[in-house]
């Protein structure tokens, strides 16, 4: 079966830059702010700053860097930066010269930004002053000149010069234009992004993200959402949209939920260097923050810490994602309205893989379900067994999908390629189900636990336990026994309780009093410090299996 055909959508069919900057589709006006530091917001950049910025960024990478002289999608431009509001236009800058942009992590060793440098055969290195040393180490593992790595920083005014000071953007009146593209073949094949995945089960893999990719993951849910800002406006409840950049640069999340998405929206970005949680929460009041994007570890810490109160007042929409919230932090976390009272707290999926969010909640539509939103238009799926025959209607299975936002493969990676699509299909190795027009995980393939037969997908369990009042966090993982395997909790306690208050039968009772019995946690409950997980949220789960056999069985 075939979900969500015939929901389509008409896609502009435009480079991004033209659809940003010269489109009627886009909400931003000339005079619109679009983004700002979060300690300085009095100092903003305008649409129309920002198409002078990308055009002069453009100018120096291509005539001192060559940057697009040969011709587009060749030339990669690795960035190194905490949060700054300079990285919009940078990107845009090296889109706008037919370059790659290739975001790499400051939480990342020299050695595998390294790599990551040359497996795109990278020419230029940018990074934000902080972590200049970092660049230059890996820089030179990678046999890149001194020449070659610049530095970005947004204030006083915009800088962009290598480090030694050799070259530097004058920001003067050369420019170049963009090329537009208006060939559907052309934007569906092009290269203009590279994001590497976690890495979780093996070295990272970069994903391509082409204009086509960008140009759909904007425009779909704003498809939903505008019709419904116009009703609020009517009704006397406007919507502005001001986010606050947050979340580490290198992910999908930032580069399309920061640099694209609220351009598109006509709202602005204020830009935190890096997370800090007093700062969070201080920001959010001051800026008047509406609308945010967030991971489930973030969201935790807004639900349980006692000096939350009422710093979400202006809170309107909230989106989650990279790993489930659980039923009591979507009950606990403490936001303010949307003019009823009620946030959006709405969880999304997807992945480097479909540029963003595949799935999405209307503003207007309340679901305390679980799930993760509909499909977006124009996306379909179908959900398959072990043979990759499609399951039955409600049944679970992998889902398999296509449409606009997804990528056209790996860089330089045919093995990932032959792997990870089917018959033109993308393997998103996420066992999820159907019910009515929402979708819901159920889990990872390749973590899903098979006793005797029976799937048991982890993220329920940990769900449940998390709910637990002594658990701040859980990890499930599958064990051998007796010719199957069972699974075994890993939790880590809240600060407040002690180790031996409250025992493994305790937490194994807990959660059998809610799970059918095949869910049962046969392999025990072991305790730990702290559950691993990965910048993003997400579970470290190649770490879980030592953990599990080291985990303290003390009840």
């Amino acid at each position: 079966m075939i979900y969500n055909e015939g929901n389509t959508a008409d896609v502009p069919q435009v480079d991004l830059l033209t659809f940003l900057f010269e489109s009627r589709h886009c909400a931003a006006v000339e005079s619109t702010p679009l983004h700002a530091e979060a300690d300085d917001p009095s100092n903003v950049i305008t649409k129309a700053k920002a198409r002078v910025l990308t055009q002069q960024i453009a100018h120096f990478l291509r005539s001192r860097y060559a940057i697009g002289k040969n011709g587009p999608g060749k030339d990669v431009v690795v960035t190194l930066s905490t949060g700054q509001s300079g990285l919009p236009c940078l990107f845009f800058g090296v889109v706008a010269a037919d370059g790659v942009y290739s975001a790499a992590s400051p939480a990342a060793t020299a050695d595998e930004i390294a790599r990551q440098i040359g497996e795109g055969d990278a020419k230029v290195l940018v990074c934000s002053p902080d972590v200049q040393a970092l660049a230059v180490a890996a820089a030179a593992l990678a046999g890149m000149p001194r020449e070659n790595i610049l530095v970005l920083e947004p204030k006083p005014t915009m800088r962009l010069a290598n480090i030694d000071a050799t070259a530097s953007c004058s920001f003067g009146k050369e420019q170049l234009a963009w090329r537009i593209i208006t060939d559907p073949k052309e934007l569906q094949e092009s290269r203009i992004c590279i994001l590497y995945s976690s890495g979780t089960t093996g070295l990272p893999k970069g994903v391509l993200i082409s204009h086509a990719n960008m140009v759909a993951e904007a425009f779909l849910p704003a498809y939903i959402n505008r019709p419904i800002w116009h009703a609020w406006a009517a009704a006397g409840k406007p919507f502005e949209s001001r986010t606050l950049a947050h979340l580490p640069t290198p992910h999908i999340s930032a580069v399309q939920g920061y640099f694209v998405n609220p351009f598109y929206d006509g709202g602005i970005v204020y830009w935190m260097s890096k997370f800090d949680f007093g700062d969070f929460l201080k920001y959010n009041v001051q800026l008047r923050i509406t609308t945010f994007f967030s991971v489930p570890r973030i969201y935790l810490a807004l639900a349980k810490h006692p000096v939350v109160t009422n710093q979400f007042a202006s809170l309107r929409i909230a989106y989650s994602g990279a790993a489930p919230l659980s039923r009591e932090v979507i009950e606990s976390t403490k936001f303010g309205g949307d003019g009823d009272g009620r946030t959006l707290l709405s969880e999304t999926w997807g992945a480097s893989e479909t540029t963003g969010a595949v799935t999405h909640m209307a503003p207007n539509r309340r679901d305390v379900s679980g799930s993760v939103g509909a499909l977006l238009p124009n996306m379909t799926m179908r959900l398959v067994d072990e043979n990759d025959n499609d399951v039955q209607p409600g049944q679970p299975g992998e889902a398999l999908l296509q449409g606009p936002v997804i990528t056209q493969g790996y860089h330089n990676n045919p093995e990932a390629n032959i792997v990870g699509f089917k018959d033109g299909w993308y393997r998103t190795g996420d066992v999820m189900q159907m019910k009515g027009d929402l979708l819901y995980v159920v889990g990872r393939r390749k973590e899903i636990i098979k006793y005797h037969g029976y799937q048991v997908p982890p993220a329920e369990l940990e769900a449940i336990l998390c709910g637990h009042p002594a658990i701040a966090d859980a990890a499930v993982v599958g064990v051998p026994a007796e010719e199957t395997e069972v699974p075994r909790a890993l939790v880590a306690l809240k600060p407040h309780i002690q180790l031996g208050e409250v025992t493994e039968s305790e937490i194994v009772e807990y959660l059998g009093q809610r799970v059918s019995d095949h869910k049962q946690l046969r392999g025990g409950v072991g305790f730990v410090e702290a559950i691993p997980r990965l910048l993003s949220g997400k579970i470290w789960r190649a770490k879980l299996p030592a953990l599990a056999g080291q985990a303290d069985n003390s009840s």
